[in-house]
């Protein structure tokens, strides 16, 4: 399994591989090597031939394909500057193989995207690609810092800072990337953006494509309960505190204070990211890695986009799944469960897809809460794909 990544991670769980120069081969565990490489830029990007609408006559030009993980150039050293749209990272599983010869000579390997929440970062979701990778090894598996967060938050974006230009920084990504998704998997915020990806891209699609949509809803963005997220304040209150500290615990014990949960205060000080190079012996402090103003604006765009249209005339080839925690009950109302069910049957006669999960024994963040049960219900989209 490789990972290639266009930027250092951020500050977050789960282990990484720390890009420390161009083509370099690293061994973090016993069995797994990681190649640092960096995608080509010399492509102007189009949306007719994005990843999920690519045409007959694209696939067939002439034109060299890029090599995201290619041994000749990586021995030459002939790769580009780092990506200058979002910071990502691309776990691939063994048995990845890119074709660096003329386009069409071996096929794509099969791709899923996947995109965090409100104040995450690419790397909350690094563990999980990787079990994917190990147990579907003909995959890969992007994993993509959104705009004003992580790494992303220093390459400027301009605004507005909403779901949808969100989702077009990402469909210019992976037209970049020469990548075509074949599934999309977006957490609470993330999962709005997959919607608007699929509104956005060329229609039809190429081919099938499934969306998951983690613990959120297309319309309307209620908090969550007692001892549960309330996104909203947590940016309001993070807006408080100085953009530079001392101490991670200072941050933790403030945000505890303050009545948000022991879990959120870990996972939000994830941000925080030493000022001083790594290895000096100074005293460090900590600045926020995330562009906080931006993240306001879109959380306010994610509680205000409304995209039922896209579920409700879902386009062929598209299957779009919703799940559902179990303990996530505040996010979830009755009209909105209906409203799915009543799509399901619909997209069924029109040639689309429309499913409810549940996911049992999780709050709102699935990928933690209950890693096992998330991974079965969303290895059914990776069996049996030929590649």
């Amino acid at each position: 399994m490789s990972a290639v990544s266009n930027f250092a991670p951020c500050s977050s769980g789960g282990r990484s591989v720390n890009s420390v120069g161009r083509d370099t081969m690293l061994r973090s565990s016993p069995g797994i090597t990681a190649r640092i490489s960096w995608p080509f830029q010399n492509d102007a990007f189009r949306i007719p031939q994005l990843a999920l609408g690519r045409s007959g006559s694209a696939s067939k030009s002439p034109r060299i394909r890029m090599a995201l993980v290619d041994e000749r150039l990586a021995r030459s050293g002939n790769v580009a500057k780092p990506s200058e749209i979002l910071a990502y990272d691309l776990v691939q599983g063994a048995l990845v193989r890119w074709s660096s010869v003329v386009a069409g000579s071996l096929p794509d390997p099969p791709t899923a995207v996947f995109l965090h929440g409100i104040l995450g970062c690419r790397k909350n979701w690094g563990t999980f690609a990787r079990r994917l990778a190990q147990e579907f090894p003909t995959w890969q598996f992007l994993l993509v810092d959104l705009r004003c967060h992580g790494d992303s938050a220093s390459i400027k974006r301009r605004g507005p800072h909403s779901v949808a230009s969100t989702a077009l920084d990402v469909l210019k990504l992976v037209g970049q990337l020469k990548i075509t998704p074949r599934v999309l998997v977006g957490h609470s915020f993330g999962g709005k953006v997959v919607l608007s990806m699929v509104e956005q891209a060329a229609k039809p699609l190429a081919r099938p494509v499934r969306v998951w949509v983690l613990d959120a809803t297309p319309g309307k963005v209620r908090s969550g309960g007692d001892g549960e997220d309330h996104p909203a304040e947590l940016i309001s209150f993070l807006s408080t505190l100085p953009k530079e500290v001392s101490s991670k615990r200072d941050i933790l014990n403030a945000l505890i204070q303050e009545g948000f949960s022991k879990e959120v205060a870990q996972w939000v000080v994830t941000n925080l990211r030493p000022t001083s190079p790594p290895g000096s012996f100074s005293s460090s402090s900590f600045s926020w890695v995330f562009d906080l103003k931006g993240i306001a604006e879109m959380y306010q765009s994610y509680e205000e986009t409304n995209l039922w249209k896209i579920v409700e005339e879902v386009p062929r080839g598209v299957h779009v799944n919703f799940l559902k925690a179990e303990r996530s009950l505040h996010r979830w109302a009755l009209g909105d469960l209906q409203r799915i069910h009543a799509a399901e049957e619909l997209a069924s006669e029109e040639g689309g897809g429309v499913e409810m999960h549940v996911l049992e024994d999780a709050g709102h963040w699935v990928h933690t809460d209950n890693p096992d049960g998330l991974f079965r219900i969303l290895s059914s989209s990776f069996e049996g794909v030929k590649t």
